[in-house]
């Protein structure tokens, strides 16, 4: 049996994700990952036999619209809209980096993540 891979990399918004009033003010870019696999199908030619990416990049951009304090509850979400929309899924993972978080320093990005497997 094979394992499909379905992924999107590196998908940019800009979202007033942030535990500080000040970050929901002014926002914040975010570079969102998404990667789930699945049980392969001989119907490789059969969109419905498998993950559409621009259903997971509405998906991430539908979540990231929806501010929240923290990304664990970002990522939570965009994870549990994926599973609900593709039940089939035997494993996933949702990333999320905060560039250039406000804080002392030069920090490229913070990340958080959440994954399953079933």
């Amino acid at each position: 049996m094979y394992i499909q891979t379905v992924a999107l990399r590196d998908v940019k918004c800009h979202a007033l994700h942030g535990y500080y009033p000040e970050e929901q003010l002014i926002g914040c870019y975010f570079v969102v990952d998404v990667e789930v696999k699945f049980n392969a199908s001989s119907e490789t030619e059969n969109l419905a036999k498998t993950v559409n990416y621009e259903v997971l990049n509405q998906i991430i951009i539908d979540e990231m619209a929806k501010t929240q304090k923290l990304l664990e509850t970002v990522v939570m979400n965009i994870l549990n809209a994926v599973r609900s929309n593709y039940p089939f899924l035997i494993s996933g993972t949702v990333g999320i980096k905060k560039l250039n978080p406000p804080m002392q320093g030069e920090i490229g990005h913070s990340y958080v993540a959440l994954s399953f497997n079933v």
